[in-house]
């Protein structure tokens, strides 16, 4: 397949409770978003972290993971979390900073690096996510991505939204297709369109 002539990130991440039919799912997304040459961030952590790390390793794409740790869940990445300025970030976006363990400041404070780059000016371009849902509302520590990339005004699509594979596979499809980052086609090349939206990606 040829690659994406631009430099296209995207954050994959998640809870580590996302479903094993959804993180399978990631992880034959994430083969092909690294074939097209898109750049995965994201932080190692169980679930879906890995799923998609593992999709992007099966092409040899490439990725960026942060980790707030050495040798975090055994990865080997060198993107250690030693910012202050990702700390003061971190500290702006989350409603309960000063209830934290330093260790989870940590963790927050690589979330902010998975939306805005080791440097923190190159924002990711999308986010595709699973996170569980109470209320209405996403939960857990991925929120913390979810509301900075809401202040930079970076699509999300949350696949926690939605109750089975079928469903995630047809809106994914549309989201890509409405970010026009690139021709979803590419991406779906055997996405069959039956009576307009009755759409199964195979």
């Amino acid at each position: 397949m040829q690659k994406s002539p631009i430099k296209i990130y995207y954050a994959g991440i998640g809870s580590r409770e996302t479903p094993e039919a959804v993180q399978a799912f990631f992880t034959k997304i994430a083969k092909r978003f690294a074939e097209q040459g898109f750049i995965l961030r994201s932080g190692g952590a169980i679930g879906a972290d890995m799923a998609f790390e593992k999709g992007c390793d099966d092409a040899d794409g490439e990725k960026e993971i942060f980790l707030s740790w050495k040798n975090l869940n055994g990865s080997d990445s060198p993107l250690i979390v030693t910012s202050n300025e990702a700390l003061v970030i971190a500290e702006r976006f989350h409603p309960r900073w000063h209830t934290l363990s330093e260790k989870a400041k940590k963790l927050q404070a690589r979330n902010v690096h998975q939306v805005l780059g080791w440097d923190l000016k190159t924002p990711t371009d999308f986010i595709t996510c699973w996170t569980k849902y109470k209320d209405g509302k996403p939960v857990g520590g991925t929120t913390q991505a979810l509301r900075i990339a809401h202040e930079y005004h970076i699509p999300v699509f949350n696949a926690g939204l939605y109750g089975n594979v079928k469903d995630i596979k047809r809106v994914l499809y549309n989201f890509i297709r409405t970010i026009a980052i690139i021709d979803v086609n590419v991406i779906f090349p055997d996405y069959v369109d039956k009576e307009g939206d009755a759409n199964e990606y195979r």
